[in-house]
C-alpha cells in the first residue's frame, strides 16, 4: 500500500523546471502563435478573395474545401499552445 501512496505522490507533484529554459521557450511559442494566427487569418482573406472573384465570373468551383481547411489548420494552431501548457508538467 505505501509503494501506491508514494508512485501516487510522485505522479501528483509536477517537475521544476528553472525559468532559464522555459523564458525562451515561452518567448518562441509566442511568436509562433502569432504567425499562426497571422496566418491563418491570411489564409481566410486568401480564400475568400477567391470565392468572391469565382461568384462575379460565373466560374462554379467548389471552395468550401479549401475553407475547410483553412479553418481546421486555424484550429490545430489555436489549440497547440493549450495542449502544451497541458502536457508539459508530465514530462
Amino acid at each position: 500500500m505505501s509503494l501506491l501512496y508514494a508512485a501516487n505522490a510522485v505522479m501528483d507533484t509536477p517537475l521544476a523546471v528553472s525559468g532559464a529554459v522555459t523564458g525562451p521557450l515561452d518567448t518562441v511559442l509566442g511568436w509562433i502563435a502569432w504567425l499562426v494566427t497571422a496566418a491563418g487569418v491570411a489564409g481566410l482573406l486568401i480564400v475568400g478573395t477567391r470565392m468572391a472573384l469565382a461568384v462575379k465570373t460565373g466560374d462554379g468551383e467548389e471552395h468550401l474545401s479549401q475553407f475547410l481547411t483553412v479553418m481546421g489548420a486555424c484550429v490545430i494552431g489555436a489549440t497547440a499552445g493549450p495542449i502544451v501548457s497541458f502536457v508539459m508538467p508530465w514530462l
